[in-house]
């Protein structure tokens, strides 16, 4: 597993474990929801997952883009597929995702290098 990929996830579960320590309710539930959101279900795990990715690059977080690029990279998504999936995600939210996309094709080829 590459360095960058790595520490993305240790530090996510590091942080996930310490906030969902504290038993907060709501934040709990938010957690819980979201894992039940991507589940299989009417639409694919795959489906949701792509659908996730551009939601994150559009609303520009860098931490959720890595996030979805991981779970895509799992669910067998194509460098072909990958790279449309970023067209849509600029062309819905515009030249300011250009940044993201750099950092996503980044990311995503330290995924498929492993």
């Amino acid at each position: 597993m590459g360095k960058a990929i790595e520490e993305f996830n240790d530090y996510r579960a590091k942080m996930n474990e310490v906030i969902l320590g504290k038993q907060n309710k709501v934040i709990n539930r938010l957690f819980n929801l979201d894992t039940n959101t991507y589940a299989e279900g009417a639409l694919s795990t795959k489906t949701k997952e792509m659908l996730g990715l551009v939601a994150s690059m559009v609303l520009r977080c860098d931490d959720c883009i890595k996030y979805h690029l991981g779970k895509c990279h799992e669910q067998g998504i194509t460098t072909e597929e990958m790279y449309e999936i970023f067209a849509v995600a600029n062309i819905v939210g515009g030249t300011i995702v250009i940044p993201h996309t750099r950092r996503a094709a980044e990311y995503w080829e330290e995924l498929t290098a492993q």
